[in-house]
């Protein structure tokens, strides 16, 4: 009998840069998250798919969220149980504010111990930082070999499972003993949609905080008496680490300047296909040095 896994996606809750406005940037130069709508990294639902399919395969096998960021990112986490995942875990302290790359992939990796994961799945990058660091910090952290530019499983057995890999120029297929991490594409199947059944299911479900913020409600009440509706809390203090290694004291990244550019629409026209207006184009074109 195969081996049930136990799959552990880490996701973030990014900004959704596609309406970055003036307000975006903070004077200090960080995200102001405040003025953005909050979404869950596209790369990281492809890696949810990925896992979803892995999970249907592997009878048994339950899928769990790892996310970090402040209680809002809660709603993460309850997305992935609409589309199929089991539950997650939330990584939520001041402690962790403003962590870089080298402190998120740390504390991601504290919690990891805990949590004893056979596959580690994420997206490739996120959308409001574009540095492809964690995953690939996250395996060096653990000590685990690692698949980056995952879009397929091919193959899969109780100690090793078999990738294909999509590159600048073609695919590679390969093979790696587990537990592994695995960062995944967005060329990668597109996630599933949300179930209507799940949603019924855990709509209720809340972490610890929510609980106590909202300690009369019906959602309170239920999430307190069934277990499954419980999302794991996790402060600093719960995952055994080494606290000045988190949040801005363990960032050896400095941002020296950032300028917030908002490009303004301007006078349009709208050209027809005739040889004259072709032409007209093609002269602004080669007078600004677009072409030519």
């Amino acid at each position: 009998m195969k081996k049930a896994l136990k799959i552990v996606v880490l996701a973030k809750q990014v900004p959704d840069t596609r309406n970055v406005g003036k307000d975006a940037i903070t004077p200090e130069g960080t995200v102001n998250r405040a003025a953005l709508p909050a979404i869950f990294n596209p790369e990281d639902l492809n890696a949810l798919e990925l896992a979803l399919r892995l999970k249907e395969q592997r009878e048994g096998s339950k899928v769990y969220i790892l996310s970090m960021g402040p209680q809002r990112a809660a709603d993460i986490i309850r997305e992935a149980m609409f589309r199929g995942a089991d539950g997650g875990y939330l990584l939520s302290d001041r402690k962790f504010a403003g962590s870089d790359t080298l402190a998120t992939s740390y504390a991601l990796s504290c919690a990891l111990r805990k949590i004893e994961a056979d596959i580690i799945f994420a997206g490739r990058q996120a959308i409001d930082g574009d540095t492809a660091q964690v995953g690939p910090q996250v395996a060096q952290t653990l000590g685990l070999p690692q698949v980056t530019y995952a879009e397929e499983i091919l193959h899969v057995e109780d100690s090793s499972i078999v990738v294909r890999r999509r590159l600048e120029r073609g695919v590679e297929v390969v093979e790696t003993p587990l537990p592994a991490v695995l960062t995944v594409n967005y060329s990668a199947p597109a996630v599933r949609p949300q179930n209507a059944r799940l949603i019924m299911k855990y709509k209720h479900s809340m972490t610890s905080s929510e609980m106590r913020a909202n300690e009369h409600s019906l959602s309170a009440n239920l999430a307190s008496a069934r277990d499954y509706l419980q999302i794991v809390e996790w402060s600093a203090s719960d995952i055994e680490c080494d606290e000045t290694q988190l949040g801005l004291a363990g960032s050896p990244t400095k941002v020296k300047d950032v300028q917030a550019v908002v490009f303004q629409s301007k006078e349009s026209k709208r050209l027809t296909s005739s040889d004259e207006d072709v032409k007209e184009l093609m002269v602004e074109l080669m007078a600004s040095h677009t072409l030519g």
